[in-house]
């Protein structure tokens, strides 16, 4: 390429107008934060190996969804750092997949509610769409406990005007392959299925309905299975 004939700043100018366009078209991706725990954190295996990371790469360049999970997390937990996750990455989607935890160790609905509804109206006060997903526990819990900790999803979901995401591993619970020996973490195997399960909302959310593509594997359609009682939490 020849610059000959320009004035230096001229050719200066028009390099710096390329880099800040550049720049602009990376900064309108849609960023996508997961706040979860073990189930969201590739737990067990290596973290690319894990949905969220391939849930990223089968959005394309135009998303990024950022993995805020951590293993172990309750809903305590994650009202404790959303604010930071917020500031950090100012996401237009915030994805809330937790309180499995909270049910296994037996803490208080009237708890996980108020820390659930903490962490929906900081997301909303930032600008994000909120979405929530149910959560279902192991039937050992005992139904009353159930009953109670279950009926929380649906009331915020309905007192706040977002979307309730069914549990992505009801339908995995019957098929062979798919849970860890603990009967409670999804395996490798199982990833592509939750992406498949997870793609249809996340793209409904940032207003992209296209397609899957059918040559990706993660693209599979989600076989059905019959329904189950026991639901196993993080």
């Amino acid at each position: 390429m020849k610059f000959s004939g320009l004035p230096i700043r001229f050719v200066l100018f028009a390099l710096a107008l390329c880099a800040a366009g550049l720049a602009a078209g990376a900064a309108q991706a849609e960023r996508i934060v997961i706040l979860g725990d073990s189930l969201s954190d590739a737990y067990g295996m290596p973290r690319e190996a894990g949905w969220v990371h391939r849930l990223d790469a089968r959005l394309g360049e135009r998303h990024e969804v950022i993995d805020g999970a951590i293993s172990g997390d309750t809903s305590a937990g994650a009202a404790s750092r959303i604010d930071g996750l917020l500031a950090a990455h100012q996401p237009q989607v915030l994805i809330v997949i937790l309180g499995g935890n909270d049910g296994l160790r037996g803490l208080p609905p009237a708890a996980l509610e108020r820390n659930l509804a903490n962490v929906i109206e900081r997301g909303q006060a930032a600008g994000a769409e909120v979405a929530l997903m149910q959560i279902r526990l192991p039937p050992n819990l005992g139904p009353t406990y159930i009953e109670r900790f279950e009926a929380v999803y649906p009331e915020l979901a309905e007192r706040y005007g977002i979307e309730l995401i069914p549990f992505f591993l009801e339908d995995l619970f019957q098929e062979p392959g798919m849970l860890m020996d603990d009967g409670i973490h999804p395996t490798e195997a199982a990833q592509d299925d939750i992406v498949a399960f997870m793609e249809p909302h996340v793209r409904g959310m940032v207003g992209d309905r296209a397609e899957p593509d059918d040559s990706d594997p993660s693209a599979t359609p989600r076989r059905p299975t019959p329904d189950s009682d026991a639901a196993p939490a993080p």
